[in-house]
């Protein structure tokens, strides 16, 4: 007896529109003008989809920009009214006017660089401790449910906590920043780590565990690559906080061999009671922590969601 054949459902197509034209102009039994335009129409589509891909997305520049100018008008706006002291809260001008004292002293130069160095030199040695953390504790269970809570448990806990003990253990040395620096980066790339992990399908495992992959395969060349979104934001997220440890180390423990930091420079800025000095330290530590997420991370951030699919746009 014949069995009724199975309908045959076509999956979503994640083409772009201009190749599903061509396509569908090729297969075509008939040659006529139709085809021709579909065909056109396809090439049209095609050239524009990699127009609209190489295209300057201007808004994500000048959006900001005009955002900050907004902000710089109503900080001067306020300061005009003459509801503090300008002693008290400094205009733009008089600001921008230290920043340029500062440049010229040399004190911003040594700042910024003494800063941003130990930060970068913190935050890549919390990677390389965090990351292998995370995956043995990702892969193994007794390990993640004896020092899981413990993890979380030092990702709340403010930086600045450590610092007095940091001092006691290492004196006033680059040992008490650096310390410092790791207790607030690790905990979050190792958490970040964890979470992308538990977000892999279950399929992959079972796909490198048929294929014969050792453990250690298994973490470096399936776990690892397939928690990369999660392990991703985990950096993000331990370079903020190992940021702000480093501000709250070098506003703190200040003297001895420390260098001079932009945590230092805001200390001596409300040791003098100078609010330019203030606000130029504060506005550098911002800056520098926007840069960081501009130039290094939302780079990576979209070209790692582009490559998965995951990025709104990124098939058209």
């Amino acid at each position: 007896m014949p069995s009724n054949p199975t309908p045959v459902v076509d999956a979503p197509s994640t083409e772009p529109e201009g190749s599903r034209h061509i396509t569908a102009a090729l297969t075509r039994s008939s040659s006529g003008h139709e085809d021709l335009r579909e065909l056109e129409s396809g090439l049209d589509s095609l050239q524009s989809d990699a127009a609209r891909k190489h295209r300057i997305d201007w808004s994500r520049i000048l959006l900001p920009m005009a955002a900050l100018v907004v902000l710089v008008l109503a900080w001067q706006f306020y300061v005009s009214l003459g509801v503090k002291r300008r002693d008290l809260v400094p205009g733009p001008l008089d600001v921008l006017g230290q920043v340029g004292v500062l440049w010229g002293e040399g004190k911003l130069q040594e700042a910024v660089w003494t800063s941003l160095q130990r930060g970068l030199v913190g935050f890549l040695i919390s990677v390389v401790v965090a990351t292998p953390v995370g995956l043995l504790l990702a892969q193994v269970a007794p390990l993640r449910r004896a020092f899981g809570p413990l993890i979380s448990g030092l990702q709340v806990l403010p930086s600045v906590a450590w610092v007095p003990a940091a001092i006691i253990w290492f004196g006033l040395t680059d040992g008490t920043v650096y310390f410092v620096v790791l207790m607030g980066a690790i905990p979050s790339i190792i958490n970040g780590l964890i979470s992308g992990v538990d977000q892999i399908p279950p399929q992959y495992r079972r796909v490198g565990t048929v294929l014969g992959a050792s453990k250690l395969e298994m973490a470096l060349q399936i776990v690892l690559p397939a928690a990369l979104p999660g392990y991703l934001s985990g950096l993000k997220q331990g370079w903020a906080f190992s940021w702000r440890s480093l501000m709250a180390a070098e506003i703190i423990a200040v003297g001895g061999t420390i260098g001079f930091g932009l945590g230092s420079l805001l200390d001596q800025g409300r040791a003098l009671s100078d609010m330019t000095v203030v606000m130029s330290a504060i506005l550098l530590i911002l800056a520098v922590g926007i840069l960081i997420e501009l130039l290094v991370f939302a780079p990576i951030e979209k070209r790692l969601l582009r490559s998965r699919g995951l990025l709104a746009g990124s098939t058209r």
